[in-house]
């Protein structure tokens, strides 16, 4: 039997910070209290951690690692991203499976992925399915999925497996029917494919025309399109990825207002960095070719308040991870063949820390929402994960909330080659991350193994 006591800590959750010391036997959580003893246990390990803060390990519900597009392979896989993740202070991820061969079935993208990441993973993780067409035994299928662990699903509205109106609707009443959430990547497809080709006739080659192919209003008109199908098929749970934009960001507003089961989720990126970026010089905004794209910067006060009045539930990072060589090589002459996608796994926790409760956007404790307890709520992994209680599983951060640091692509461990927040610099730092009762990284050094993660088999999802 292994024992673990955290003494001298602040423990901040969700909804409290208080002093406390926190007993771990066996990978869970056995005590929380004052002044916990050693002294009747046997095979201790004894941390100090006055002067931190204690937090539930961070869970990243949207990564890509492994992904294959057919034309470009992502570099990070399910040791590097994770190894990079848990030195960020994340302890769970829930990733995003890519597509498949046309007419593929749900469970074959499902088996390719537990080989990707078994004996790889170094954290625990999760999957969600990818919907890339349907029929009768796709929805049959679905049954099989969920009953297995996977109650999350991810269609796209755009893409070359993009989902028409009518069979989003039948596969959010069949999810909602399940007990499922669908995740949407909400943007107008017709409209995009319009203005690409119309940019690209008029000479438009470079970064920036990536952003203006795709203006707030793709995003805006495809968020208010997949609410009004949720709401046709019985007002089906809805969790809106990666939401980049304050118009998307009214309707989400109106549809929550009206008691709708929508969610949103924003990312790092499009909370700190703008479409500006497109305009570096040497073929370096091509870094930034994400989609959706960054956009105009006044979009970003007006998603940190999202976030404040808790419109917007969590923060992912959609990690996709791509060689800057390789955007060059295929995006340089056309910024329609340039690879989409950005790492964030290891800087998210520190960003959202450094930009947000450092400089008193959000409180502490909503740090704790965003970034660990909702993602376990809305995915089904809560109070096992995202909590600080009795029982749920000894996965912590440890926060020195006056370390201060520069984001440099050197220090990071993601297997890329460049950082979008080059030189960003931040006040709160991630020293310790503990994985069920384990220290699997401390000062910014991975000291664990591969293949330690264990893979989720996640409940219905709690609606907050």
């Amino acid at each position: 039997m292994s024992h673990l006591i955290i003494k001298n800590a602040t423990l901040v959750d969700s909804s409290s910070i208080y002093e406390a010391d926190i007993l771990v036997h066996n990978g869970t959580i056995k005590c929380i209290s004052k002044d916990i003893t050693d002294k009747k246990y046997e095979n201790m390990q004894i941390i100090d951690a006055k002067g931190l803060l204690l937090m539930p390990g961070g869970i990243d519900a949207h990564t890509h690692f492994n992904l294959d597009t057919g034309v470009a392979k992502s570099s990070d896989d399910f040791y590097t991203g994770t190894v990079a993740a848990a030195c960020g202070g994340t302890t769970t991820i829930i990733d995003h499976m890519g597509f498949g061969k046309a007419g593929c079935s749900l469970q074959s993208r499902v088996d390719l992925y537990h080989e990707y990441a078994e004996g790889k993973a170094v954290i625990d993780y999760g999957l969600h399915g990818v919907i890339q067409h349907i029929d009768d035994n796709i929805l049959k299928e679905m049954e099989s999925i969920v009953l297995n662990g996977i109650t999350s699903m991810k269609f796209y509205m755009t893409y070359g497996f993009m989902l028409s109106d009518s069979y989003a609707i039948k596969t959010l009443s069949k999810m909602k029917s399940l007990g499922g959430i669908l995740c949407v990547h909400a943007e107008s497809n017709d409209m995009i494919e319009h203005l690409k080709d119309f940019h690209f006739s008029k000479g438009n080659r470079s970064a920036i025309y990536h952003a203006y192919s795709r203006p707030d209003t793709t995003e805006a008109e495809a968020v208010h399109r997949i609410i009004e199908l949720a709401k046709l098929a019985d007002n089906a749970p809805l969790y809106i990825v990666h939401l980049s934009t304050h118009k998307g960001l009214k309707h989400i507003e109106k549809a929550q207002n009206e008691g709708l089961n929508v969610i949103a989720e924003t990312c790092p990126q499009y909370l700190l960095l703008d479409e500006e970026y497109y305009n570096k010089e040497n073929y370096e905004g091509l870094k930034y070719i994400i989609s959706p794209p960054l956009r105009e910067k006044y979009n970003q006060d007006k998603l940190w308040l999202g976030i404040k009045n808790s419109k917007i539930s969590t923060i992912g990072t959609d990690h996709c991870s791509f060689n800057f060589s390789q955007k060059l090589e295929m995006g340089k002459e056309d910024f329609r063949k340039c690879p989409n996608g950005i790492a964030g796994v290891e800087s998210r926790m520190s960003l959202m820390f450094s930009e947000g409760v450092s400089k008193k956007r959000i409180t502490l404790n909503k740090f704790v929402e965003i970034t660990s307890t909702n993602p376990a709520k809305i995915f089904g992994l809560y109070p096992k994960k995202g909590s600080l209680s009795i029982g749920s599983d000894a996965d912590f951060v440890l926060f020195d909330p006056n370390k201060k640091d520069t984001i440099t692509h050197k220090n990071l461990h993601e297997n890329v080659d460049y950082t979008g927040y080059e030189g960003f610099e931040v006040k709160g730092c991630p020293v310790m991350t503990i994985s069920r009762g384990e220290i699997i990284a401390e000062n910014n050094n991975f000291t664990s193994k591969a293949g330690r993660g264990k893979y989720l088999k996640r409940d219905k999802p709690i609606m907050i």
